[in-house]
């Protein structure tokens, strides 16, 4: 669990199923002493996203959750509060998406963290910032793509809003509030003194969509719709070849026009409706319709290498299937088999920059629940004694305590 940038930095974990454990990985991945805190129950994302052999590391569990510790404590106990304040109080970091009548409830609010420790950043993963009118609202990842205009894009492109199927939201949000922790890191060794941050999830993907949308509205008064309607229109999609699909983003004249030249249409050049990249973009689904129309006469491979020696930016539209064996990710080995003492070999995905001494050079597996909860009050001062107390109270969920082998024995 040594090296890597920001060794050193202890983060305390009280976060859950996405949008936290991406930032915190992140900062794990770099070298922080990542301490995630869980309940009794464990984090839902343990179970929620496909079977596993121990049914605790759900595949999505295993992929944001690496090269961190696990404590299971009971926060309901006062002993159970006692370790986490402990445990804060020595912490250079703490961050939560519990929303903030939660946190008070729990006596962790703003003021009570930074009495226990002045110097700690505290960042708060929230679905809506908390002046406005929806701060008490509950806030998922599908709730925010759609509040958040995500599914308006949809929407604006072929009628039907939808998701993007993935948690995009929180994979945004989650590394926007690690960059954010980052910062404040920084602003803490020029004075000395800890400071909170909030990452609304709602206001970030608000500014997110519309800094790319806000189209003709940003102008007061409005000059024209929103939205850039070259990605909008129904034809901004991956284009069928014969045996395929195949991704072109030709734009500028060069490119349009040497992709011209490739599908032996080389007199488009001239084409008043396609010349000029104003042209092209005010007869845009006109020219989609042109290269679907040209694509589908070869086989994806054969388009591939005909744009690549044409310099027309151009790429295969993977499949979940086929992006793991695509050639350049093997060259590059951003997939390799690593083996979980839990769960044998498992695909894990290495991280995809390269940056001198930055990152931690190992790599741990996800954590079981509560696995290091024994180590983490050892280090906070509390005996032997007192630990296996804790756990014969069911303060703390560690592995081998003697209930959970009773429980696990045949009726």
């Amino acid at each position: 669990m040594n090296g890597g940038v920001l060794q050193g930095i202890k983060v305390v974990d009280l976060t859950s199923v996405v949008v936290g454990p991406v930032a915190t990985m992140f900062l794990a991945d770099y070298g922080a002493d990542v301490i995630k805190v869980e309940a009794p129950a464990g984090d839902l994302l343990r179970k929620l996203g496909g079977a596993s052999r121990s049914g605790q590391l759900s595949p999505k569990f295993l992929h944001f959750n690496r090269n961190k510790r696990s404590i299971a404590i009971d926060l309901k106990s006062a002993e159970g509060m006692a370790a986490l304040r402990k445990l804060i109080a020595s912490a250079d970091i703490c961050v939560s998406n519990m929303r903030g009548a939660a946190m008070k409830r729990l006596g962790l609010d703003v003021d009570s963290l930074f009495a226990m420790n002045p110097r700690l950043i505290y960042c708060s993963l929230v679905g809506f910032g908390q002046k406005g009118r929806y701060a008490a609202k509950p806030a998922y990842d599908g709730i925010i793509q759609g509040v958040g205009g995500l599914t308006g894009i949809f929407e604006a492109a072929d009628g039907k809003p939808r998701f993007v199927p993935m948690t995009m939201a929180d994979h945004v949000v989650g590394l926007i509030a690690a960059k954010m922790m980052l910062l404040q890191i920084i602003q803490r060794e020029k004075t000395g003194q800890g400071g909170a941050i909030e990452v609304p999830m709602f206001e970030n993907m608000a500014a997110f969509v519309m800094s790319e949308h806000m189209g003709q509205l940003t102008f007061d008064p409005p000059r024209g719709p929103p939205g850039d309607q070259r990605v909008l229109d129904p034809g901004a999609r991956p284009i069928a070849t014969s045996d395929g699909h195949i991704c072109i983003s030709a734009n500028t004249d060069a490119q349009a026009f040497a992709f011209f030249r490739a599908i032996g249409r080389p007199e488009l050049c001239e084409d008043p409706r396609f010349c000029s990249v104003k042209a092209r973009y005010d007869n845009v689904s006109e020219y989609f319709a042109l290269r679907e129309d040209a694509l589908r006469t070869r086989t994806t491979a054969e388009w591939l290498e005909i744009f690549d020696c044409a310099d027309v930016p151009a790429g295969q539209s993977h499949t979940l299937e086929t992006l793991l064996t695509d050639e350049h990710l093997q060259d590059v080995g951003l997939f390799r088999v690593t083996n979980h003492p839990a769960e044998g070999d498992i695909l894990n995905i290495r991280l995809p920059n390269d940056a001198d001494d930055l990152a931690r050079p190992g790599y741990s597996p996800p954590p079981l629940q509560g696995q290091h909860s024994g180590d983490i009050l050892a280090e906070l001062g509390y005996s032997d004694e007192e630990i296996e107390r804790l756990r014969l109270a069911n303060v703390i969920v560690a592995p081998g305590r003697p209930q959970d082998e009773e429980k696990r024995m045949p009726a």
